[in-house]
């Protein structure tokens, strides 16, 4: 099972990256297999630490996508590290082993702290749309236009219907980065 969460690690000048991640559980590890390129697998392998950060404000994960990944944070309690300030919960992690591979390594990590800050009350529609909709966008060098164009059609029925301030906000950077990476494909850009 693939878990949707945000993954704080740190840059070369200290600073925090954040990036979402789907993440699985074994074994009581946490397994984090990024795609090269990647900020995110070039801070884990660096540090060998990173925080998992659970939070149900979608606007982080269509952020993280769109280029507004200044979100607020602070210091992890027992790694050098970052916790999102609207973490819900968050786990942190210690690099344990790493399986190499060309295009997408398989990182284990050990949760050497955790702690929640929070009640989860789950995901509304409009929510899981828009988490739906960052993996796509994520993904867009490697599927076909028409493929997010369809998943898109059917995701726009929950944030039409279920969507508050936070998730259409979300909604919209990720459709203004479709409809550029579009524009770049026929040939012009709208940023």
């Amino acid at each position: 099972m693939i878990y949707e969460t945000i993954i704080t690690t740190s840059n070369t000048d200290g600073s925090p990256h954040i990036a979402p991640f789907g993440i699985r559980e074994q074994d009581g590890n946490i397994i984090i297999s990024p795609f090269r390129p990647s900020a995110t697998l070039d801070n884990l392998m660096r540090c060998g630490s990173a925080v998992v950060n659970a939070t149900d404000d979608v606007r982080v994960f269509a952020g993280a996508l769109t280029g507004r990944r200044d979100w607020p944070v602070r210091h992890a309690d027992s790694i050098e590290g970052w916790v999102l300030q609207s973490a819900l919960a968050h786990r942190e992690l210690a690099l344990l082993e790493v399986k190499e591979d060309a295009l997408r390594p398989e990182l284990t990590f050990r949760v050497v702290h955790e702690a929640t800050h929070a009640p989860f009350r789950g995901f509304n529609r409009a929510q899981a749309a828009v988490l739906e909709a960052a993996v796509l966008v994520s993904r867009l060098h490697m599927l076909p236009i028409e493929k997010i164009e369809s998943e898109i059609q059917y995701l726009t029925i929950a944030i039409e219907k279920t969507a508050g301030a936070h998730e259409r906000q979300a909604w919209q950077w990720l459709m203004e980065k479709i409809e550029n990476h579009k524009a770049s494909i026929g040939g012009g850009n709208l940023a």
